[in-house]
């Protein structure tokens, strides 16, 4: 990728939902003079939320139906994805309990490989059961969801980079620092928004992590 004033958007969309998976991705290119570091390059950041939230069916069928009317071909879609979500996990916040959010910043060029690289690692972390492309919808044939009699748990990460910085957040994460690590990745708008990747597991209806699941999958969650 190689960023420059005037060139235009050169735009590349995707929308996938993995077994639990949905995924938005949109690289821009002719970023502004303006963004640019003092070597030359576009100084970018890379930031991954991870919230684990107490199962209801309405909160996983609310994702499904994110996944299946998001709008990947523009900026604005985008950011349209991050927003709708963050809306969805703020109104579930009382069914928080475990999360993580890290922020990576260098040139626009290593942060498209960071963000490749995080959603590569978080794609290999599922069952592909559910794919939304350009329109086209499929499912895994043969799929059968995994209901435990203890499940209690969805886990969604959002990944996003962005043109530009995003706001601290403080350590220890807990519940207000993921309040505002959603907050954070709301203020993504069409200007600044470079790539976004939503993903949830369970996808498949009914079906839910236990803690046990949830701990041994994703060590690095902290309790809210």
């Amino acid at each position: 990728m190689a960023p420059g004033a005037g060139y235009g958007t050169d735009l590349i969309a995707l929308l996938f939902i993995g077994g639990i998976v949905l995924v938005s991705i949109s690289m821009m290119r002719g970023l502004q003079q303006a963004g640019r570091d003092k070597e030359g390059e576009v100084e970018s950041s890379v930031a991954r939320l991870r919230l684990a939230v107490l199962y209801t069916p309405e909160l996983q069928a609310s994702l499904r139906h994110t996944a299946q009317t998001a709008e990947t071909e523009s900026p604005r879609g985008l950011a349209d994805l991050i927003d709708n979500t963050a809306v969805l996990l703020l109104r579930a916040q009382d069914g928080w309990r475990f999360g993580m959010y890290e922020v990576w910043t260098g040139s626009l060029e290593k942060a498209e490989g960071q963000f490749d690289a995080w959603m590569t690692e978080t794609r290999a972390e599922f069952i592909e059961t559910y794919r939304h492309f350009e329109g086209k919808e499929e499912v895994q044939p043969g799929y059968r969801p995994n209901v435990e009699p203890d499940g209690r748990y969805i886990l969604v990460t959002l990944l996003l980079a962005v043109s530009g910085s995003l706001p601290p957040i403080p350590s220890p994460l807990r519940r207000e620092g993921a309040r505002q690590a959603l907050m954070a990745l709301a203020t993504s708008s069409p200007i600044n928004t470079l790539a976004a990747y939503v993903a949830w597991t369970p996808e498949a209806e009914g079906e839910a992590l236990t803690e046990q699941d949830l701990l041994l999958g994703w060590p690095k969650l902290e309790l809210l």
